[in-house]
Parts: C-alpha cells; sequence; structure tokens
C-alpha cells in the first residue's frame, strides 16, 4: 500500500460530572472543558433544587438525572450513559474546584498505552488557599499509607478527578454508592491489576454553592464514616464481586 499511512481515530473521551446543586458553577466548569479533546459531556444530576439541569443543558452537556441520591451513585450512572458513545472517562466535581483545562494530562497516559486509570492528585499539586482543609489532606494520606501497606500500591489522594477506560471500570464490580465511590475503585483497580498512576493536579476553591463533604460537620462525619466503612468492606472481601451485567444495569 502507498500513499499515508492511514491513523486510527482516538478512543472517544466522556467528560463525567455527578452535580447537586451547582448552579453557580456549573457553567463556568463546561466552559472550561476543552473540546478538542472531550468528546462528550455528560451531567449528572442527583435530585438538585435549583438550576443546575437548566444551566447544565444549555451549555451543551447531555443531562442525566439520576433521582436515588449518592455520589457513586451519580458516577456509575454517568459511565453508563457515557459507554454508549465513548471508551474513556473523565470525572471530576462540578463545582469548579477542578481544572477541566489538566484533562489532557490524565488522558495521555491513557492514550498512550501507558494506563488504565489515572488519578489527579491534590495533594501533590498546587492547592489554592482554602481550597481543601487539613483533615482532609490528612486523610488521603492516611487512607494511601494504608494501602500501601496492604496493596504496595502509593496513593496521596481520594480525588475525584481521575480518568479510566470505561471497559476497565465495568471489570471493577463497582458496589459503592455513596462518598466510598473513589476509594472503592481505587482499591479495586490495584486487586484488578491495572496500570495506575498518579499526576499533580492544581485544585481551587469551589465557585459556588456549599460543599457537600466539607461545608459542615455532618457533611464531613457521613462522608467520613462511609470512607473508612468502603474501606473495611472492600478490603475484608474474599474476591472481587462479579461485574456481570453492570454495564447493562441490573448491578449497582
Amino acid at each position: 500500500m502507498t500513499g499515508t499511512a492511514l491513523t486510527a481515530p482516538r478512543p472517544r473521551i466522556a467528560l463525567v460530572i455527578p452535580v447537586l446543586n451547582e448552579e453557580e458553577a456549573i457553567p463556568l466548569v463546561l466552559a472550561e472543558a476543552p473540546r478538542e479533546i472531550v468528546d462528550e459531556i455528560v451531567v449528572v444530576d442527583g435530585g438538585s433544587a435549583d438550576r443546575t439541569v437548566e444551566r447544565a443543558a444549555t451549555a451543551g452537556a447531555r443531562v442525566v438525572v439520576e433521582r436515588r441520591r449518592g455520589y457513586g451513585r451519580a458516577c456509575l450512572a454517568g459511565a453508563r450513559a457515557a459507554a454508549e458513545t465513548c471508551a474513556i472517562a473523565v470525572f471530576l466535581d462540578g463545582d469548579g474546584s477542578d481544572c477541566p483545562g489538566r484533562i489532557s494530562e490524565l488522558v495521555t497516559p491513557i492514550l498512550g498505552g501507558d494506563a488504565d486509570f489515572v488519578i489527579g492528585s491534590r495533594s501533590r499539586g498546587e492547592r489554592e488557599p482554602g481550597s481543601m482543609s487539613a483533615h482532609q489532606l490528612v486523610a488521603g494520606y492516611a487512607v494511601g499509607a494504608v494501602l500501601r501497606l496492604l496493596y504496595g500500591v502509593r496513593y496521596t489522594d481520594m480525588a475525584p478527578f481521575r480518568a479510566i477506560t470505561l471497559d476497565a471500570l465495568f471489570r471493577l464490580g463497582m458496589r459503592e454508592m455513596t462518598y466510598g465511590w473513589n476509594l472503592e475503585m481505587q482499591i479495586r483497580a490495584v486487586r484488578a491489576g491495572l496500570r495506575i498512576l498518579e499526576l499533580p493536579v492544581p485544585h481551587r476553591r469551589r465557585a459556588g454553592g456549599a460543599s457537600k463533604v466539607s461545608g459542615s460537620l455532618a457533611g464531613t462525619v457521613r462522608a467520613s464514616v462511609r470512607i473508612l466503612l468502603t474501606l473495611a468492606r472492600v478490603t475484608l472481601e474474599r474476591e472481587d464481586p462479579v461485574p456481570a451485567g453492570l454495564k447493562g444495569g441490573k448491578n449497582s
């Protein structure tokens, strides 16, 4: 064959954003999304009482409404929707604290065949003053230390900003529907033998609204309890759950 060699198109990339009452921030987040990299944006609303859904749709996102609340449940719903057209999912929060402009840094190792799962570490990156509390930083390092002892992997954060191939995600058998979703993914990724990479990313103060986790003592306690329960449950499992039917939505 002569002439210019044909170049295979890159895998399609979806940006998945779970939201709950983020009407102030979501237009800003979507405006920063690099459209030359992101092929589809899926905003998953967990029951907002404000204009989050309207503003996300106006900004060009595909909106999925998940009426049952739960951070992990929203992420899973977004992944399932993204899998209809895309092969890689990038997750980030809809409050403006993550930087969509850094998406290329997370997906490049996956596109290059060097990683299956890439986490953006806020702890290792440049943080805007007030963007993370001391207990969030300590929790990230503490859980990372436990996982290093158990599995020999070095994590410094349980950050929401992450990229993963959808094929790999659906093989993990994710079950945690609350704030323990991120941690469960990190544990199962190690046990599944995924190629994992953690990269430093910048972190900002949220662009509006109140944090569901660090914005109140009750939210912090609830999230902390769920994370600890997730760590105990997943670690004590004899084997990872069979992921049959996960992609089709039968198992959560």
